[in-house]
């Protein structure tokens, strides 16, 4: 197949007509797509554990309220240290990136950017990305400055274990734990057994949008929870998805959440089970469909946080 024309303006894996490929100048668009500004799912998927820590934050402790301005700032934060994971996933993975059919015409493996620009690029978001830490408690700066060693290892992590969406896991799911710790100013049981059920819930999501890949994957050695649970995948995402939602039960508990927190957890519980027994394995937009539907999910369990507080 011949290499893909950095000019053209499309990415194979990024949807058709988005906002980037519409609105922004050219010589902008390898930079843009670096950053995923294309695809803003996965965004969301890392600022969902943001609001659902400072939702839970506001269930514990009434009086203080929920902090908007903490949830702008994070979500601003969110779009720079995603940017950033993916700018450096695709500088260590470029010469990967150029084998997989889906990933070959993202701007490194194109040759729309050089691994220098993109380097800086990526000190840029990182500069974001602290200027907005900056804005918290010491205790949150310091957690924060600990998830760059999990921005760092992830790119690595799937040429040495079969467990990568486990690593993605800890980075993505981080902000369970600085919401609450730039409200509470500490940890407790509640942000912990948050985290842990995000992270489940991002080995099942990011599972399924692996199965995009799977064949391609094969044949360059690169490792995922798709080629290790194989043909069991549907059972075992299951298994994720329900060990997610037990642990958020009991986080909302000990938060302080009852009455209507638990019955509205039937939205994002529908979700999940819609996701696994629609999943079609072999059909990458099958799977690429319910790996999006998680922004629902993560949607609905933050009304579900935000909506225990107000009532």
């Amino acid at each position: 197949m011949p290499s893909p024309d950095p000019l053209s303006g499309v990415v194979a894996d990024a949807e058709r007509g988005n906002w980037v490929d519409r609105y922004f100048r050219q010589s902008l668009k390898p930079y843009a797509r670096l950053a995923r500004w294309d695809r803003p799912t996965p965004l969301l998927l890392l600022f969902w554990p943001c609001a659902f820590s400072l939702a839970m934050a506001a269930l514990a402790d009434p009086a203080r309220g929920f902090d908007w301005s903490a949830a702008l700032l994070m979500l601003i934060g969110s779009v720079a240290m995603r940017g950033a994971g993916c700018t450096l996933n695709d500088i260590v993975d470029a010469d990967l990136d150029a084998q997989v059919e889906r990933t070959r015409s993202r701007p490194l493996p194109s040759g729309a950017v050089s691994k220098r620009q993109a380097a800086l690029f990526l000190g840029a978001q990182l500069l974001v990305g602290f200027v907005i830490l900056c804005q918290f408690n010491a205790m949150t700066i310091g957690l924060g400055v600990l998830s760059l060693a999990l921005i760092g290892i992830y790119p690595f992590m799937k040429r040495v274990t079969w467990w990568p969406q486990f690593f993605l896991g800890l980075a993505f799911s981080w902000g369970a734990l600085l919401g609450w710790t730039s409200q509470i100013g500490s940890l407790s049981l509640a942000p912990l057994v948050l985290y842990l059920g995000s992270i489940l819930w991002v080995i099942g999501y990011d599972t399924i949008y692996a199965l995009q890949d799977i064949e391609d994957d094969a044949l360059v050695g690169i490792k995922s929870t798709a080629r290790l649970f194989g043909s069991r995948v549907k059972p075992v995402v299951a298994l994720f998805y329900a060990a997610a939602i037990v642990c958020w039960i009991v986080a909302g508990t000990l938060a302080g959440g009852a009455g209507i927190f638990i019955p509205l957890l039937v939205v994002p519980v529908l979700i999940l089970g819609w996701q696994v027994l629609t999943l079609d394995p072999a059909s990458p937009p099958n799977a690429l469909m319910r790996f999006r539907a998680n922004h629902w999910v993560g949607l609905a369990l933050a009304a579900a946080f935000f909506l225990q507080h107000l009532f």
